[in-house]
C-alpha cells in the first residue's frame, strides 16, 4: 500500500507543480507571495480614490467578473511589466469590457495619489494597441487601511524595500459578489486562459485544478491562439506511470510467490 501511495504521490507531483510566483529581485521568498484563498469573499465596502479624485467603494466597481491587478504606479521595475502584460492580453481577449467583465488596478503604496494613477492609466490604455473603454478599467490608490485590508484578503503578501516595494506578480480574478475564483501568475497572461477564468467567475466556479490540468496538457500555439496537446509532456508522464505500474506488479508478484513458496514448503514436511 505505501508504493502504491508513493507512485501516485509522485505522478500528482508531476502533473500539478505549483507555479512560480515572480517578483521584485532581491525579495525574501518567506515574506512575499501568494496565499490562496480560493472560494472566499473580499470586503466590497473598502473605499479607494478612483484616478480622478473621487471616492469610491469596490463594490461601485466589482459589478461583473473583475480581474484585479495589485502593484504600485510609481514603480521602475516588475509593475510595468505586470501593468504591461495586463494590457498585452486585453487587447487580444475576444469579450466585451464592461459587460463581460471589468478591470481594477489596486496601488500597494498608500502614499501614491489620484495624479499617480491617472498616469499609470494613460500608459496602460495606450499599450493596448486598440480601443479600449477607459472607465472599464479603473486604477484605485488608497490608505494604509484599505491596503492591507483587500490584500490580506486575497493572500497577497508584499514587503517595503525603501522607497520601493517587494511584491509578487499575480492577478485575481473575482466574480461579481467578490469571490476569488482563480489566480493568474507570471509575467504574461494567455487570452484563453483569462476568457476561462472570465467565465469562472461569471458562475462563481472555482477553476484551480482546470486551469493545471490545461497548462500540463496543453501548450499554446501563438499561431492559431489555441492550446494543442502537448505530445511530449503527456507521453513522459504516461511512460513514467507505466513503469511504475509495472514496477509494483513485479513487486507484488514477487511477493505472491515468495508466500506460496512457504506455503509449498509446509506442506511437504
Amino acid at each position: 500500500m505505501n508504493t502504491i501511495k508513493s507512485i501516485a504521490t509522485l505522478v500528482a507531483s508531476l502533473m500539478f507543480m505549483p507555479v512560480a510566483v515572480g517578483a521584485h529581485e532581491g525579495a525574501s521568498a518567506a515574506e512575499i507571495g501568494i496565499d490562496e484563498k480560493l472560494g472566499q469573499f473580499v470586503p466590497l465596502g473598502l473605499s479607494f480614490t478612483d484616478e480622478n479624485g473621487g471616492p469610491v467603494t469596490l463594490r461601485e466597481i466589482v459589478q461583473t467578473p473583475t480581474l484585479v491587478g495589485l502593484q504600485y504606479y510609481t514603480c521602475r521595475n516588475a509593475c510595468g511589466v505586470l501593468a504591461g502584460a495586463m494590457a498585452s492580453v486585453l487587447g487580444q481577449l475576444d469579450a466585451v469590457p464592461g459587460q463581460d467583465y471589468g478591470v481594477l488596478s489596486i496601488s500597494i503604496n498608500p502614499q501614491e495619489t489620484p495624479a499617480d494613477a491617472r498616469e499609470a492609466k494613460r500608459i496602460a490604455l495606450e499599450s493596448i494597441g486598440r480601443s479600449y473603454p477607459p472607465e472599464t478599467w479603473k486604477f484605485l490608490t488608497g490608505d494604509e487601511s484599505a491596503i492591507d485590508r483587500f490584500t490580506d484578503a486575497v493572500g497577497f503578501r508584499f514587503v517595503r524595500n525603501g522607497d520601493e516595494f517587494d511584491h509578487p506578480l499575480a492577478l485575481v480574478m473575482l466574480s461579481p459578489q467578490g469571490k476569488i475564483v482563480r489566480y493568474m501568475y507570471g509575467d504574461s497572461y494567455l487570452p484563453v486562459d483569462l476568457k476561462m477564468a472570465i467565465l469562472e467567475a461569471s458562475s462563481g466556479t472555482i477553476g484551480p485544478t482546470i486551469g493545471k490540468v490545461l497548462r500540463f496538457c496543453f501548450r499554446y500555439d501563438p499561431r492559431s491562439n489555441q492550446y494543442v496537446f502537448n505530445v511530449l509532456k503527456v507521453t513522459a508522464v504516461v511512460t513514467l506511470t507505466l513503469a511504475a505500474v509495472f514496477v509494483l506488479f513485479l513487486f507484488i508478484s514477487g511477493g505472491k510467490r515468495a508466500a506460496g513458496g512457504r506455503t509449498d514448503g509446509k506442506l511437504h514436511d
